[in-house]
């Protein structure tokens, strides 16, 4: 299952059943399970965990140096869930010591080609990120949502879960659950309903949602005075909590 042309560092630890392709190198540290497919010419470096089941297309890099100058060689890591396509040239980097020292990766993501995953982000699961989008340092990406190609997120940013941004979306600010962004200036412009009836939700929650929306975007209410309403909402509506919830612990405050 390992080709003989592909560079495996000792202390690496992979299951019996991984596959690395030609001219691959796989770096100490590094440790791998079972199921997990590695091209040709991809390299992973240490400290980092891919989990089982995951396929990494040619020319990937997993696991490299972070890009931020505070960074001088402290022990941080990469850890990757189960089930995860990698395509090909995409970047994901360890994390810093200026932050909790870890990039995270959950389940079932896509990473179209050329995307970017910087130090310190979170991505949660079932997250597409299409060709070129890329991560600034200490993103939250939450499940579900979806990057447009070219979309750049800027560092500290927060994505809520089921969101979608349009192509080529400059993102600056937070981006609350379910909300749809898109242009340039990157502005708000309705829900992600095509997303949210694609996962099975109802009629009547996305009736709700959109409703949600509205008193957030549309009612011309300060954000405090939003949130108040929508915590009210989900008494009856519990799809609406992780909206309100997102929006109390927004950092960068909301596109809106």
């Amino acid at each position: 299952m390992i080709d003989p042309t592909a560079i495996i560092d000792p202390a690496a630890v992979l299951a019996s059943d991984v596959s690395i392709g030609p001219y691959s190198v796989i770096g100490a540290d590094v440790q791998i399970d079972a199921g997990t497919t590695i091209g040709p010419h991809v390299v992973i470096k240490g400290p980092t965990r891919i989990g089982h089941n995951n396929r990494i297309y040619q020319f990937a890099s997993v696991g490299e140096d972070p890009q931020d100058k505070k960074y001088h060689g402290e022990n941080t890591r990469l850890e990757i869930g189960d089930r995860n396509v990698i395509r090909e040239y995409c970047t994901i980097h360890r994390g810093t010591v200026q932050d909790k020292e870890v990039t995270r990766i959950g389940d079932d993501n896509l990473f179209m080609a050329y995307t970017h995953v910087a130090h310190d982000c979170e991505v949660g699961s079932h997250v597409i990120m299409a060709n070129a989008a890329s991560l600034a340092g200490h993103v939250v990406v939450e499940d579900y949502a979806i990057l447009g190609g070219f979309s750049l997120v800027h560092q500290f940013c927060k994505i809520g879960q089921y969101s979608f941004s349009a192509m080529g979306s400059v993102i600056s600010r937070d981006i609350p659950p379910y909300v749809m962004v898109g242009g340039r200036p990157t502005k708000p412009h309705g829900i992600n309903a095509v997303g949210l009836e694609r996962q099975g939700f109802g009629g009547d929650a996305i009736r709700q949602v959109r409703k949600a929306y509205k008193i957030l975007y549309k009612s011309g209410l300060k954000l405090e005075d939003a949130i108040k309403m929508l915590d009210e909402m989900t008494l009856e509506t519990p799809e609406i909590s992780c909206m309100a919830s997102f929006l109390k612990q927004t950092g960068r405050s909301i596109i809106r």
